[in-house]
């Protein structure tokens, strides 16, 4: 595992050493991830034919990072046999307020109560569970884990199914703010292994 490059916000997470991490914004994402591939493919050359699938990859998860608001992109982005491996755990602070801005609870046990559970009524259908968990480092959060459609970009009517494992932590010193590590992939097939990787690399979070 490697560290996160968030302590800037006052927090850290590690993530798996073939992971990407790099500068999601504007300005710096492209000379980034370029550079980044270029390092990769050095040491892996394997990769030279994956090039321009990889750099495609990568610029489209830290869009969707940047314009979701997020402040933290790690992300796997890989192919087995051709076939596209992909995951992201993107991290945000986010305010505890209600659709009228009245401050809602942090306490990871309130929020758990306000999320909603999703039983499928088929196979095939979208599931969410919603538990409370203890963090290492960060104590008390709490947790949703399922299959799900999500939005493909804020505001999007359209969505996108993912294995999707979403952390709500607490901000220390606030009372109306939150950081939320949410982890994702498109691999519904390996949905089961991407939830245990997602809650590996959310129990490494703390605050610096």
């Amino acid at each position: 595992m490697t560290s996160a490059g968030t302590r800037a916000d006052g927090m850290a997470l590690s993530v798996p050493d073939s992971w990407w991490e790099f500068d999601i914004r504007p300005e710096g994402r492209e000379a980034t991830i370029r550079a980044l591939v270029a390092d990769r493919v050095r040491g892996t050359p394997e990769l030279a034919p994956y090039r321009a699938d990889l750099t495609s990859m990568l610029r489209k998860m830290a869009k969707e990072a940047h314009d979701s608001g997020a402040v933290y992109l790690g992300c796997m982005a890989e192919n087995l046999e051709a076939v596209p491996l992909t995951a992201t755990v993107t991290v945000s602070v986010i305010g505890a307020k209600d659709k009228q801005g009245a401050t809602l609870s942090t306490d990871p046990r309130a929020i758990a109560e306000s999320l909603r559970t999703l039983t499928p009524r088929r196979e095939g259908d979208s599931w969410r569970t919603v538990t409370t968990v203890e963090l290492p480092e960060a104590g008390l959060a709490a947790r949703t884990v399922g299959v799900e459609d999500v939005p493909v970009a804020p505001g999007d009517s359209r969505t996108l199914r993912m294995a999707l494992t979403q952390t709500y932590i607490p901000v220390p010193g606030t009372k109306d703010q939150v950081v939320l590590v949410a982890g994702a992939s498109p691999v519904l097939d390996l949905a089961e292994a991407f939830h245990d990787i997602f809650d590996a690399v959310t129990s490494t979070f703390r605050f610096v």
